[in-house]
């Protein structure tokens, strides 16, 4: 009787623990919530999501400090600390930010925007807002097991003046170019909008605070969940998206995890054709499930083929096209040269991005496409002099020998010539059996600055990732 009883006592005592926040290492999270904007009209459920993840990542063994209507230089302020905080803990630490509030994209760029900003023109917001990159690069900047940023920050662009002339939605953050360790999620895809809900959270909190509270599920599980939730709740209006670069396990909740062996092994990338003999035959919803979770860019494009016509068919379309500009978008940003963004203009000459490309071209338009390094793989005994380094300078052209008539061949005692007053020639200099050219130095073209990178306050930015373009880390291209 006395074992029966320790037997009912131990196994619910068992079942309790698994359920227990996954907390063997710091857990440490920021959560933002930006209602009372100041300018423009407030925003009703930003307070309330960041109330409620406060409590939930409470629950899942989070140290949580939550702020709320903060400026540019309270936003600023908390992002130093808290990443002092991370550093504080060291380098097993999870460090977590929630955002609740407006985002916005200027120039490729992403922003958050404090509750006091008040813009006239574009280029106000790189002044008054908060690079969605200084966060990033905050995180980075100081030790740490992984890093988590959670973003309700794509609702509607609220300044009139801007949105005739700035991209929809948030730019691509590609996580894996920088730190591994890093998750980045967005409340819907890149270049689109997100709803602020009627209920008492957005779509996308209210699909985070379920998600996230069932034990044992790894986070990519997890916000698979969130995408199909929010997908469902909006009736496909509006499809979460993130991006990985993690290298260790993290649950929010801890449960009983599969073993190793009972594990499947990540199935291939399946080809649009693999995925039309998928989805074929299926019930449209159940397929959209499928490619909602999947997420690729190959089971839009299979579902948007067979379920074309049909309102789910063209919201798979619109998806696929505006993601594929978006990626090309990026692929332009990062490469920063008015060539890049006329291609892109080629591509893509009449969407929300036309305005904004045809400006940067014009910003770059004096500035020379970098020129590629030439280095001359050759054995050291070949060694030969460049040639001149302005046709200006070179010598004319010689006739063979043969067609040189009366005129006798002299032979060079000296191979080593001295050297004629005025411009010298590029010197050759033998580098480990590689011949490099030592040209002169090019003439310096000097451009506007742009703002200042990093927030300035107690913790410099741009000292982790090496990130570029839209996750800069050492950052901005040539621009402002």
């Amino acid at each position: 009787m006395l074992r029966r009883s320790l037997l009912s006592l131990i196994v619910p005592a068992a079942i309790l623990l698994g359920a227990v926040p996954a907390s063997a290492e710091n857990r440490l999270a920021l959560v933002i919530g930006q209602s009372a904007y100041k300018s423009v009209p407030a925003l009703p459920n930003p307070a309330n999501d960041a109330r409620a993840v406060s409590q939930m990542l409470t629950d899942a063994g989070f140290a949580v400090t939550a702020a709320s209507d903060l400026s540019q230089d309270e936003m600023r302020a908390r992002l130093s600390d808290f990443a002092g905080q991370v550093a504080a803990k060291g380098a097993d630490t999870v460090a977590l930010v929630f955002y609740a509030g407006h985002g916005l994209q200027i120039d490729g760029e992403n922003y958050l925007v404090p509750v006091d900003v008040d813009p006239k023109r574009e280029a106000d917001i790189p002044i008054q807002a908060v690079r969605l990159n200084d966060l990033l690069n905050t995180l980075t900047s100081v030790p740490s097991r992984m890093r988590i940023v959670l973003l309700d920050a794509c609702r509607n662009n609220p300044f009139p003046e801007l949105s005739k002339t700035a991209g929809h939605g948030l730019a691509i953050v590609d996580a894996k170019v920088g730190a591994p360790g890093t998750f980045v999620s967005f409340s819907t895809s890149p270049g689109a909008e997100a709803e602020d809900g009627s209920g008492a959270n957005s779509p996308y909190t209210t699909a985070l605070l379920a998600s996230a509270k069932e034990p044992g599920i790894p986070i990519e599980d997890t916000f698979k969940r969130v995408r199909l939730a929010v997908n469902k709740a909006t009736d496909g209006r509006q499809t979460p998206w993130d991006s990985s670069s993690l290298t260790d396990d993290f649950r929010f909740i801890a449960g009983a995890a599969a073993s190793p062996a009972a594990t499947p092994p990540a199935a291939p990338k399946r080809t649009v054709d693999q995925w039309k003999r998928e989805l074929q035959g299926k019930p449209i919803e159940a397929a959209n499930e499928l490619m909602v979770v999947d997420g690729t860019d190959e089971s839009y494009e299979a579902f948007a083929a067979i379920f074309a016509g049909t309102p789910r068919g063209m919201q798979a379309r619109d998806w696929l096209d505006r993601h594929r500009r978006m990626m090309a978008w990026n692929n332009a940003v990062l490469a920063n040269t008015a060539a890049a963004y006329r291609g892109f203009l080629a591509q893509y000459p009449d969407t929300d991005l036309t305005a904004t490309t045809r400006k940067m071209i014009e910003r770059l338009r004096y500035r020379p496409d970098p020129a590629p390094a030439v280095a001359l793989s050759v054995p050291a005994t070949n060694v030969a002099l460049a040639a001149p380094t302005c046709p200006c300078n070179a010598a004319p052209p010689q006739q063979p020998l043969q067609q040189r008539a009366n005129v006798p061949v002299k032979k060079r005692a000296d191979p080593d010539p001295p050297r004629r007053a005025g411009k010298r020639p590029p010197r050759v200099v033998v580098e480990d059996d590689v011949v490099v050219v030592r040209r002169p130095p090019p003439a310096v073209v000097y451009e506007p600055a742009g703002p200042p990178i990093g927030i300035g306050i107690g913790i410099g930015i741009g000292g982790g990732g090496g990130y570029r373009g839209n996750y800069g880390g050492g950052y901005r291209r040539g621009g402002y």
